[in-house]
């Protein structure tokens, strides 16, 4: 560490941007490799009535080296996930502070991920019958994951001038992870709520959301949590070992190859010649080209970078203030998670083992009646932006010709798991193919298809590390036994269905000022899906407002995801875009309250 610490600034952040590049590179390679995995699966079972012994746990294995040696590329950027709205208010000293706060944090994660995973490695013992490897190589990831977020961490605070900000993180973190070890405090607060509470103040300083949960679990073991650094690593690999979950980076590539494949642009160009010509055409062009993209991508981030870089600029272009045209981007870009093939269903699903086909199927109907509503806001609001010409019915032809490949691919995806001709993996899997094809097509080079597998692997990374860190929380939401106080006190207010699900909405658009979706999903459904069952209201319906619902937290300040994408990508300030994303706010509302009386009549 010395070393490090008289490493010239330049020299610190190049060595750090070596080792991310590396990182990408060898994310993308496991990308790859689970990629070929899923698919020999599937040309072994169709094609020679075969199979592969243990294919699924090493999918997951895979999956867990992936997110864990990804880990420190989510330190900076969109992938941190970081709240910086109370930050940003702060006076130039307490900003300082808070960052040595934020960097405290990642500090015990990181010894969480590090000293944890080599002690889970030294104690497990076994081999995987399925694999005929040791049960402890799984851990090794963490560990190395922990080091290097470390490393990386380091590295960039010194080439960013911040190297006593750094020994005070250093410090801090250190200290933080030796008393919650020494520690044992008197019985009073529950473990979930130290951890809540942790977290929250994490959150608040600027903390990457999912160091935020690892080092607040790590910090609850004082208040009686049953979790130390190796049952927490325990837990967070835990929650990632679902077959289920490695869909994720398939859908995320699927995505990212589209745009590399130009199909992406192609979709573009028929939405331009369907509505082009409507008032507002520009902002409408850009809002069916969300709702099409959605059939790929199913990331709304990934579509809200997409659409910042594509049609922002070319709305300005056209006569839009450049807040109006972010916030048309924002907004669009919502419906992402929600029409098929949607990974926010997906984390659902995980979370609460409700059917996947059942809710994609609906997700068509809930992502319908929000465009819907988003396209009335965006008429209703229009100025006298300029509409493009009104294409003829032969250049809408060619158009949708040419958009047909990438049009269908949502559509193949969610029947094939309604037939039960694949599962929701392998389908993710057949669509990352169908769209690496159509790069190939295209002659896209081996550069872009690179990129995008780096690309998609970063991005899986930073989720699943999001996803397996709220498993601790979760656990100890459950050892607290929090879902049953919770129906308990809802049994006692006497509320029907109509009221259970008021109560549920307006709390999570509450949870979801302060937290991202997936973390949001995978704390909440499962305390508050019981309530709606045993209110008589479907399971399926409610997991679709439930996502509805909580996908609006990506407009909201001060979190708003969405709109801190667009910001970091048109550079226009964020909160002139939380500003003048309120009237698609408002349609959006609209479109939930829309949902919630479908799901009561159903």
């Amino acid at each position: 560490m010395s070393a490090v610490f008289a490493a010239s600034p330049g020299r610190a952040l190049r060595l750090a941007a070596t080792i991310e590049a590396a990182l990408g590179t060898v994310c993308g390679g496991l990308l790859a490799a689970l990629l070929a995995l899923v698919l020999a699966t599937v040309l072994l079972r169709y094609g020679f009535s075969a199979g592969f012994a243990g294919a699924e746990e090493l999918g997951i294995w895979l999956h867990v080296a992936l997110v864990f040696l990804g880990a420190p590329l989510s330190l900076a950027g969109a992938l941190a996930m970081r709240f910086d709205g109370i930050v940003q208010r702060l006076p130039r000293g307490g900003e300082r502070a808070a960052a040595v706060v934020a960097d405290a944090l990642t500090v015990a994660a990181a010894l969480v991920l590090a000293l944890g995973g080599g002690r889970v490695v030294g104690m497990l013992g076994g081999v995987s019958p399925a694999l005929g490897l040791p049960e402890g190589l799984r851990f090794v990831a963490p560990a190395l994951g922990g080091g290097l977020m470390l490393a990386v961490l380091a590295l960039r605070r010194i080439g960013e001038g911040r190297g006593a900000g750094l020994s005070l993180s250093l410090a801090a973190g250190l200290l933080l992870y030796a008393a919650s070890n020494a520690l044992a405090l008197p019985a009073g607060l529950p473990p979930s709520a130290a951890l809540g509470l942790f977290a929250l103040l994490g959150l608040a300083a600027g903390a990457p959301l999912p160091h935020a949960f690892l080092a607040a679990a790590q910090l609850a073991v004082p208040f009686g949590s049953p979790l130390p650094g190796e049952a927490i690593v325990s837990a967070t690999v835990g929650g990632l070992s679902k077959f289920l979950l490695t869909a994720i980076p398939f859908f995320l590539l699927a995505g990212g190859l589209l745009t590399v494949s130009g199909a992406a642009a192609r979709i573009v160009c028929l939405a331009a010649s369907l509505v082009g010509h409507r008032r507002a055409g520009l902002a409408q062009t850009a809002l069916l080209t969300s709702v099409l993209f959605s059939g790929a991508s199913g990331s709304s981030v990934a579509n809200a970078a997409f659409g910042a870089a594509t049609f922002q600029p070319e709305l300005v272009r056209n006569g839009y203030p450049p807040a109006r045209a972010g916030a048309v981007v924002a907004a669009a870009s919502v419906l992402d998670n929600v029409i098929p093939p949607s990974i926010a269903f997906l984390i659902l699903a995980v979370a609460t083992e409700l059917p996947v086909g059942p809710l994609l199927a609906w997700g068509f109907a809930a992502g319908g009646v929000m465009a819907l509503c988003l396209a009335a806001a965006i008429h209703l609001t229009a100025g006298d932006e300029t509409a493009l010409p009104r294409a003829e019915a032969a250049e809408r032809r060619r158009a949708a010709g040419r958009a047909l490949p990438a049009l269908g691919l949502g559509a193949v995806v969610v029947l094939g798991i309604r037939l039960g001709i694949v599962t929701t993996t392998e389908a993710a899997a057949l669509a990352a193919l169908y769209t690496l094809l159509l790069c190939l097509a295209a002659k896209s080079g081996g550069m872009p298809v690179a990129a995008a597998f780096r690309q998609a692997g970063a991005e899986a990374a930073a989720i699943g590390l999001l996803i397996g860190s709220a498993a601790p929380f979760a656990f100890l939401l459950a050892v607290d036994g929090v879902a049953g106080l919770v129906s308990s006190f809802a049994g006692g207010l006497g509320l029907g269905a109509a009221g259970v699900l008021l109560a549920v909405n307006l709390m999570l658009l509450a949870v979801g000022l302060v937290l991202d979706i997936g973390a949001a999903i995978l704390l909440f459904a499962p305390i508050v899906l019981p309530l709606a069952v045993a209110a008589g209201i479907d399971p399926v319906h409610f997991g679709v407002v439930l996502v509805v619902n909580l996908m609006i937290g990506g407009l909201t300040p001060p979190v708003g995801i969405l709109v801190l994408v667009v910001s970091g990508v048109t550079r226009v300030p964020a909160a002139a875009l939380f500003a003048a994303v309120l009237p698609f706010l408002a349609a959006l509302l609209v479109a939930l309250a829309l949902l919630s009386a479908g799901a009561l009549l159903l």
